[in-house]
């Protein structure tokens, strides 16, 4: 099969790789229809994480079961299904708590295993699935989804749930006036949370007016291209002299943190789920005298699924808008190149030579 490669920073490449196979009476193996590139991905892309030996990369992707372990319950061969981000046992304390990142069985996208043993990455015709009763969802009534439906099931993987995720941490709900910090596919995930849970007021700050137009139609109501004591500023100007009821921090530099801070009021709430660049610090002493509540991390999408598949379905929420480019996964090199060099904002890939469907 082909799947994309990490090699070393700006070194990414689409290379044949064994086909998988299952190896655990558990596993599961997927014939990949869409996956996607991270914001996160392009840590390791620009060398702010290090790379190590070549690897496969990728952590989102939506497909098809092809095969099944001989103690795999929930899933059959034909099934589609969404693969969270993060692989889960689903029966462990952790998950049992919800927080299914923290599995305490659970497989690395690109890495390895309980047993050691090697897991394909996202971003590739197939993947094993360790986990599979505990990781994957199905999709009900789906076989072959047209191409924006395909988008917003594959924003499920990640980005819409991990803007959930931040919005649930500031305590977004009706009446609530929101700031979001990060017009990446996250944040703008994270303006449709809001609006979802009910926010008044939905301020997203962009500079990009590709981005801050997405941001408009999944439902921001204002938009601030201001940064530092500037932005906070015009914050407090948009909501009558004062600052926000919630902020939601998607981007992890310590620059976005501090953003954010400068923007809640005093007892508000601030829901932080970008993946920390090094350098991002809380302060407590803010936190401390302005009774600021703090929650976040990374986003157990697993449990956000199932409630945002059903919204997804009705028509209720159209999170795929955040894909603003499809390219095959030959293309997995321009498509990084494209989100480093944000020309995109995120890409689909659709593996196997294959075109997306067209919208029905």
């Amino acid at each position: 099969m082909r799947a994309t490669m990490i090699h070393a920073p700006y070194d990414i490449r689409v290379e044949d790789r064994p086909d998988p196979a299952i190896q655990h009476p558990t596993d599961a193996v997927v014939r990949v229809a869409a996956a996607c590139v991270c914001g996160s991905d392009l840590w390791p892309y620009r060398g702010v994480r290090d790379t190590g030996e070549p690897h496969p990369i990728g952590h989102e992707f939506v497909g098809t079961v092809t095969e099944v372990g001989s103690d795999v319950t929930t899933l059959s061969p034909g099934d589609f299904v969404i693969a969270p981000w993060a692989n889960s046992c689903g029966t462990c304390p952790d998950c049992r708590n919800g927080i299914t990142v923290a599995c305490r069985h659970r497989a690395i996208w690109g890495g390895q295993d309980e047993q050691g043993l090697a897991v394909e990455g996202g971003q590739g015709e197939a993947v094993r699935v360790p986990n599979a009763d505990g990781t994957l969802v199905v999709v009900p009534g789906i076989s072959e989804p047209d191409e924006g439906l395909l988008k917003s099931l594959l924003s499920l993987s990640d980005v819409m749930g991990t803007g959930h995720h931040a919005a649930l941490g500031a305590q977004v709900g009706p009446g609530r006036t929101v700031v979001v910090v990060g017009d990446g596919a996250v944040g703008l995930c994270a303006v449709l949370a809001a609006k979802r849970l009910g926010a008044t007021r939905i301020i997203a700050m962009s500079r990009h007016e590709d981005r801050a137009a997405i941001a408009r139609a999944l439902g921001a109501t204002d938009i601030v291209a201001e940064r530092g004591k500037e932005a906070a500023a015009r914050v407090s100007e948009l909501l009558g002299g004062v600052l926000a009821d919630s902020v939601l921090e998607c981007v992890g530099t310590a620059e976005s943190m501090d953003q954010a801070l400068r923007c809640i009021r005093a007892g508000g709430a601030l829901g932080f789920v970008g993946v920390p660049a090094g350098g991002a610090e809380l302060p407590i002493g803010v936190l401390f005298s302005r009774n600021i509540t703090v929650s976040g991390g990374a986003a157990p999408t697993r449990e956000y699924i199932p409630e945002l598949l059903d919204d997804v379905l009705s028509g209720a929420i159209n999170p795929g808008l955040v894909f603003d480019a499809v390219m095959p996964l030959e293309d997995a090199p321009e498509a990084y190149r494209a989100m480093d060099e944000r020309r995109s904002t995120k890409v689909m890939l659709i593996p196997g030579g294959r075109e997306a469907p067209a919208a029905g």
